[in-house]
């Protein structure tokens, strides 16, 4: 096996335990946030083998920065400190992802055991001009209703933010 090949068994295999961390923290929130951003440092550690430079740098300052920093401001804004789930949930959602572990790794080691070679990319994959261009022709409608989610989203949390601190 070649070093690239081996890499990504690395980094497909950090990102699928990280993920998994990120499930099973169902007590800390924080400890899931963090698992969060290893999940997205490993899938941008994939693109970087891709050679989709710009993927990989969108991947962690956009997911693994913004939308992390995001999550823990609305979760330390919230101040959950009760625990609002009840044991035998915990034990569903672990046996849940026990089972998914399972069939991952049951997959993983299928598609080591019949390695194939991958198509060759084409050219420009994942470049500066080939993501502009689908962002702006193909997907502005997704993109344009994106920003307005993100923009109520951020006036409904300075609005509870506003409540919070009046009273």
């Amino acid at each position: 096996m070649t070093v690239p090949v081996v890499l990504f068994y690395a980094f497909a295999a950090l990102a699928v335990v990280s993920a998994l961390g990120m499930v099973l923290n169902v007590r800390n929130t924080v400890a899931g946030a963090m698992s969060l951003v290893v999940t997205m440092v490993a899938l941008a550690g994939i693109y970087v083998l891709m050679e989709a430079h710009l993927v990989a740098v969108i991947q962690i300052m956009v997911y693994g920065g913004a939308i992390v920093v995001l999550f823990l401001f609305v979760v330390m804004l919230l101040n959950l400190r009760s625990d609002d789930f009840p044991p035998g949930r915990q034990r569903l959602l672990k046996l849940a992802a026990l089972f998914l572990c399972v069939f991952v790794l049951f997959e993983l080691v299928r598609l080591v055991l019949g390695q194939r070679e991958a198509p060759p990319l084409p050219a420009g994959f994942g470049g500066y001009h080939q993501v502009g261009v689908a962002l702006y022709t193909d997907y502005i409608l997704l993109v344009e209703m994106a920003s307005l989610l993100l923009t109520a989203a951020i006036v409904g949390a300075l609005i509870l933010a506003k409540r919070n601190i009046d009273s």
